[in-house]
């Protein structure tokens, strides 16, 4: 007895110290976000009016993932996400925009809190929307480090948030070897942009390639400058944050995440289920664990994330949580398509900006695999970029074309609304405005700009057939209430922020 009894000790000793050696080797874990960037704008995908050493130096020393896309082509729903490792039509209020984020939904922060890590945030958080009214107590991103300011920035507009300031300053309140969950949330590249800023600070104009779905003329091309500007500057903090981590030999243990909410803040990406609107850049290292020099064509989702850094903690991702860990993929040494049942994403989108009459949104769901982005549209008979004409403060209506708030305000839309009659520029505008099929179904690798529409095309009702099928079941088995009641509900949420008003629509 006396043996089996010292056997039995001596077991539950390896294993306290084999638990204790994981914990003591669990990762840290930083989420850099930028807002508002698409996958095509990093200088290690081609872009040349961009430069962004940063996440080049990530995707170089880990893997650069050549499709990785956000859950909603917009900012909160698509951070709600992130932070559950859910679908947006799984999490109520928190899956459509400025409205609030139910305490129930567990976010990964808190859950690596629970297990001992240090938790804080920069810049934004979730957001934009109210927290407080779901019952948190804190941005559920973590708590905040703000503190400290820039004392110059580039370009007016951008955000005077000393971002690795702050990084340092949550660095140095953490306790003695506590591994940390740290969210860089920058502002960048959200609108507005300096306008002329690009070409003030020396970008040029013959470097910008632009989108198929904007007209390339030099107005928009300096608008494209802009917007790189501001990349720029969020690389510029991200390169600091790795500096830092590597002087104090942290690098080594730090999973780093880079990635974008959404899309470019420009007509037809942003809040469109189009490509340039939820297919975002994504470069992951952890130069402990990951082999690095590596690049991953697996389709990837926000919903991956949380389950990742979980795991990764040595902790159990929640039931709750429906995506899938990217470690497996992350640690194998091959590349292109590492795990060939990764072999579609979906996304989602309901309200963005308060664009249509009674706050109505514009419901879309979409399914993309590897050749093909098949959109459903469930009312067709709304403007996906918001009604043209609103009321004025002083009640009175506004020009026929003050609207469109669904689309940023900016000068390519300007430039788009001014020439709108121009018979060789106005299909631009058209594009951008116009309402659109319920079906819609692009051939991505010769479209990327999701122009050709196949869906009414006899030679792919076999693809829309069958990836329509797909779509509706996975909708279904996921509970989303667009398919299982028609997801009135979408229409009863509050919006905190800007509300406008805007004529009936005729019935």
């Amino acid at each position: 007895m006396n043996r089996l009894v010292a056997r039995l000790a001596v077991v539950v000793l390896l294993f306290a110290f084999a638990a204790t050696s994981i914990a003591a080797d669990r990762p840290n874990i930083l989420l850099a976000i930028s807002d508002d960037q698409s996958f095509a704008h990093t200088s290690v995908g081609g872009c040349q009016s961009v430069e962004t050493p940063s996440f080049d130096r990530v995707a170089r020393e880990g893997v650069l993932f050549t499709n990785g896309f956000c859950s909603s082509p917009g900012c909160s729903p698509s951070r709600a996400s992130l932070l559950t490792g859910r679908y947006t039509w799984q999490l109520e209020q928190a899956g459509t925009h400025g409205s609030e984020f139910p305490k129930k939904f567990d976010v990964y922060p808190d859950l690596l809190e629970q297990a001992g890590y240090f938790v804080g945030f920069t810049g934004k958080g979730w957001g934009p929307g109210n927290w407080r009214a779901g019952g948190r107590t804190r941005n559920p991103a973590g708590s905040p480090f703000q503190s400290r300011t820039a004392a110059e920035v580039p370009a007016s507009g951008i955000r005077r948030t000393d971002y690795a300031g702050n990084f340092e300053d949550f660095l140095a309140a953490r306790a003695k070897d506590q591994p940390f969950c740290f969210w860089y949330g920058a502002s960048e590249p959200h609108r507005v942009f300096e306008a002329g800023s690009g070409l003030r600070l020396g970008k040029r104009l013959e470097d910008v390639e632009v989108p198929s779905f904007l007209p390339d003329t030099p107005e928009i091309r300096s608008d494209i400058l802009d917007y790189c500007v501001e990349i720029e500057y969020f690389d510029t903090h991200l390169g600091r944050m790795l500096r830092k981590l590597a002087d104090i030999g942290e690098l080594e243990n730090t999973i780093v995440v880079v990635t974008s909410d959404n899309g470019m803040a420009f007509p037809r990406a942003k809040a469109n289920c189009y490509e340039y609107g939820f297919h975002v850049p994504m470069a992951i290292c952890w130069p402990k664990r990951v082999p690095g020099g590596r690049v991953a064509d697996d389709l990837v989702s926000f919903v991956d994330l949380a389950p990742t850094f979980l795991e990764a903690a040595a902790r159990t991702p929640t039931q709750s949580m429906v995506g899938r860990s990217l470690l497996p993929l992350l640690t194998s040494p091959r590349d292109e398509i590492v795990e060939v049942n990764r072999d579609c994403i979906f996304g989602a989108r309901e309200r963005h900006s308060c664009s249509r009459w009674s706050n109505r949104t514009y419901p879309q769901r979409a399914i993309r695999t590897q050749d093909y982005l098949l959109i459903h549209n469930y009312r067709p008979d709304r403007w996906p970029a918001g009604a043209s004409q609103k009321y004025e403060s002083n009640g009175q209506l506004g020009p026929p074309h003050g609207g469109y708030h669904d689309i940023d305000a900016c000068p390519s839309l300007t430039f788009l609304i001014d020439q709108r009659d121009d018979d060789r520029l106005s299909k631009y505008f058209h594009w951008a405005v116009d309402k659109r099929p319920e079906w819609e179904l692009f051939a991505i690798k010769t479209d990327p700009g999701c122009l050709t529409n196949l869906a009414d095309n006899p030679a792919y009702a076999s693809t829309k057939q069958q990836l329509a099928d797909r779509l509706t079941v996975h909708l279904r088995e996921t509970g989303d209430p667009r398919e299982l009641d028609g997801g009135e509900i979408y229409e009863t949420y509050r919006r905190y922020g800007k509300m406008r008003k805007f004529p009936q629509p005729a019935r």
